[in-house]
């Protein structure tokens, strides 16, 4: 609030300074003027005016300088004074307030100009005031004098300064209602701040799911609801290390079990027992660290850089992602469709993903059987799949094997795993924005599709 006041106070004091400094400008402009047309007056006078006593032209600088002292009317602040020769010949009617040859500064500084050639606008400061004086030099063949017309600063700006006071007064004013209404507003935007506060403190680690209410349509609004995701994303993140340390400390266990079971019964002095300890450990250690590998994944997937999209060329992933795929296993590797387009996407997570399939393929498929690898760009839509001939999966088992360590029946009986693929398949695609088809017939095969938005935007909307 308090802020709001001191820029409502700088604002008030700026336009204030801004008005004090244009009319004080315009105070000078004013006066340069009305000495200007002093002069002309005198030039006017001069040049077709005539002696009043002689009905003829001006015979000398006393008789001009002193018919136009007698004819001119001086305001509040002005005064004139009219030299013939280096000496004062005429003074302004007595009733005439400002006085200059009462000023012995003043005289001193003009003397030189009176008895010189040129016009002169000049500003003056003496211990007295402040001056905006005019010196008219008059010339006759016989005698030379001058006007001297000043204004005295002091009363133009008085006008100014009663402004200004009334601007100062006005502006006070408005900084004290300013301040009060100021004070009822941000009571009145802090009350659900601090509803906002307390609901957020109520939420603590071992209760995530309290949320702050949402009303309104308002920036506060907007800030709850943003509270809201972030604490979605919270409890996400921590249900997810929770979920990791339950797996780790569930798959883990199993392996480590029997590698210490197979250590304390070797026979050392048995050959054939150690190589077939050592050979048991090996493949229990390597499978511990494939899961490790797979449940980092996974953990990761809830991270924001876990994919790092670019546009990438899907006809040169596609072929890529087949050569990579012949090595998994003895299989009739073949190319069913290639899409000549770019796409979103993080080349590398996307190929994890797509040879996380062919592996599953090689796994639950026969030596020499055919998998298929192809990719179509669809209305926007990047399709990329794998088809083999393997035993398929039952339709009441599809949501069992997207489970984290879901795994089929005959897949259990077919061959070991971990049931960690197709879950860091749906994390990896879920990062794009995309999903996973599966389309199965027991006994037939399986086509795994994984579709992704072809661009940034759709990409956004999907996560949305």
């Amino acid at each position: 609030m308090w802020a709001m006041v001191l820029l409502a106070g700088l604002s008030l004091a700026a336009s204030g300074a801004i008005v004090a400094v244009v009319q004080d400008a315009s105070i000078s402009a004013n006066l340069d003027a009305q000495l200007g047309q002093n002069r002309d007056e005198l030039r006017i006078l001069a040049e077709s005016g005539v002696d009043p006593s002689t009905g003829e032209p001006f015979a000398g600088p006393s008789e001009l300088l002193g018919t136009y002292l007698q004819r001119t009317v001086v305001g509040p602040g002005e005064g004139e004074v009219a030299f013939v020769g280096p000496d004062i010949r005429w003074v302004a009617s007595e009733d005439v307030r400002l006085r200059p040859e009462d000023d012995a500064e003043l005289m001193a500084a003009v003397a030189p100009w009176v008895t010189g050639d040129e016009i002169v606008f000049e500003r003056i400061a003496t211990t007295t005031a402040d001056y905006h004086v005019l010196v008219v030099p008059v010339h006759f063949p016989t005698e030379t004098g001058a006007l001297v017309s000043v204004f005295d600063r002091a009363v133009a700006e008085e006008q100014l300064r009663r402004t200004m006071t009334i601007y100062t007064v006005v502006a006070v004013v408005t900084l004290a209602i300013v301040v009060f209404l100021a004070w009822l507003a941000v009571g009145r935007l802090l009350r659900p701040i601090e509803q906002l506060r307390e609901a957020a403190d109520s939420i603590d680690e071992h209760d995530l799911t309290t949320r702050v209410p949402v009303r309104g349509n308002d920036d506060l609004t907007a800030l709850s609801a943003t509270i809201n995701s972030m604490l979605d994303r919270v409890q996400r993140s921590v249900e997810g290390q929770r979920r990791l340390l339950d797996d780790v400390g569930h798959e883990l266990r199993t392996p480590i079990t029997v590698v210490r079971g197979q250590m304390e019964v070797v026979d050392a002095d048995d050959p054939a027992d150690v190589r077939q300890t050592r050979d048991l450990v090996v493949d229990e250690v390597d499978r511990m660290s494939g899961l490790v590998d797979d449940l980092l994944t996974l953990a990761k997937a809830g991270e924001s850089d876990f994919v790092r999209p670019r546009w990438s060329d899907v006809a040169v992933l596609t072929d890529q992602t087949l050569e990579k795929a012949r090595a998994l296993g003895d299989r009739r590797w073949s190319l069913d469709e290639v899409a000549s387009a770019e796409a979103w996407l993080d080349p590398a997570r996307v190929t994890q993903a797509w040879l996380e399939l062919a592996a599953n393929a090689v796994k639950y498929s026969d030596q020499g059987s055919t998998v298929t690898i192809g990719s179509r760009l669809d209305l926007g839509t990047v399709r990329l799949w794998v088809r083999d001939q393997g035993i398929g999966i039952r339709p009441d088992e599809l949501a069992l094997v997207r489970e984290r360590f879901g795994r089929a029946r005959e897949a259990v009986l077919h061959s070991p795993g971990s049931g960690l693929g197709l879950n860091i398949v749906e994390s990896i695609v879920a990062a794009h924005g995309g999903g996973l088809d599966i389309d199965s017939e027991p006994g037939v095969g399986s086509t795994f599709t994984i579709t992704l938005p072809g661009g940034p935007r759709q990409v956004a909307e999907e996560s949305r």
